[in-house]
């Protein structure tokens, strides 16, 4: 039988865990995967982490995403947060639970995924363990490490009145892709249909892009830590939208940050609430040439957190999965 035919159910765990590390680079660390847990070299004595869960109905649908998509996307969204504290990504620990007519085939798509993300995004950085289960609803959660590398943790609370702000990497882009697949893709009665290449090939370019950086997104991880560098006052992962997320800053460093529209593009309303595009959004002392461009202002905390053009800022902020999933779409 081919790995398209065979099912996770009619395998072992340890069979279905040879085919994932036969996909995965070879492990730098001390002692990597295969025994009861990893043993990484931090140089600097501190480690960075975070988690994530990607969840079939409220994050992905599997009739839009391909399985290598998905494991690009599960590390994407966690390098992004570890750059975003200004630490280098070094180890990944993914653990899959998948109903048991899952396909082998589909398995080993995503550890592609992971493998690609972490060559293209953070060279050097690797799965270094996981978990394997079985579950009705397809789940992919990653843990992600990090060294801090001397620098000190670059945190949300830094930001202070008089720094600019800034914003690395491209934003409304995957919003706009997300709005080609619920606009694209989906039947009379709203569920979603397979994005077939086909289909891909009919897309204007703009639109194929944005499809793209939906389903993989591509965080500028490099940039983060150079923003670290380069003296970042505050920093975080651009993931449920620029507004959203802008406030989140505001409120940990009990400031206002005051946009300028003109500064956030030709659509300030998309870019302000587009989400999963994972840029950065930075702040710099007043006076210093920070890295992408400036959209901003940091100022004394006011009544609001976030304006635009002097005004408090009532537009949709942002993605909320507790607020905006509708469960009947999944």
């Amino acid at each position: 039988m081919t790995d398209a035919e065979t099912t996770v159910g009619e395998l072992s765990e340890g069979q279905v865990l040879r085919g994932i590390l036969e996909r995965l680079p070879v492990s730098s660390a001390p002692v990597g995967p295969g025994d009861d847990a990893a043993v990484l070299a931090v140089p600097d004595g501190r480690v960075v982490a975070t988690t994530d869960t990607l969840v079939h109905g409220p994050d992905f649908r599997l009739a839009w995403s391909s399985a290598v998509d998905l494991g690009y996307k599960s590390a994407a969204v966690n390098l992004s947060d570890v750059a975003a504290m200004g630490a280098r990504p070094i180890a990944l620990l993914v653990a899959l639970a998948m109903p048991d007519d899952t396909p082998l085939s589909f398995v080993h798509g995503l550890a592609d995924g992971l493998a690609r993300a972490c060559a293209e995004l953070a060279p050097g950085c690797a799965v270094e363990g996981g978990d394997l289960t079985v579950s009705d609803t397809l789940t992919i959660a990653v843990t992600a490490l990090g060294s801090l590398d001397g620098r000190d943790p670059v945190l949300r609370s830094g930001a202070r009145p008089g720094d600019a702000v800034h914003v690395i990497g491209d934003l409304g882009v995957a919003a706009r892709g997300l709005d080609v697949l619920f606009s694209r893709f989906v039947d009379t009665a709203g569920a979603p249909i397979p994005v077939t290449p086909e289909a891909r090939a009919a897309l204007s370019r703009e639109d194929a892009e944005a499809l793209d950086r939906q389903l993989r997104p591509r965080p500028p991880i490099g940039a983060a830590l150079a923003a670290a560098d380069a003296g970042a006052t505050a920093m975080m992962d651009v993931s449920d939208g620029l507004a959203l997320d802008a406030e989140r800053l505001a409120d940990a460093s009990g400031v206002t940050i005051a946009f300028d529209s003109d500064a956030l593009g030709d659509d300030p309303v998309s870019t302000l609430a587009g989400g999963e595009d994972h840029g950065f959004l930075v702040t710099f002392p007043g006076g210093t040439v920070g890295l992408g461009r400036r959209v901003g202002t940091v100022a004394e905390r006011g009544e609001v957190a976030i304006t635009v053009d002097g005004r408090p800022w009532t537009g949709r902020t942002g993605w909320d999965p507790y607020r905006d999933w509708d469960a009947g779409r999944g």
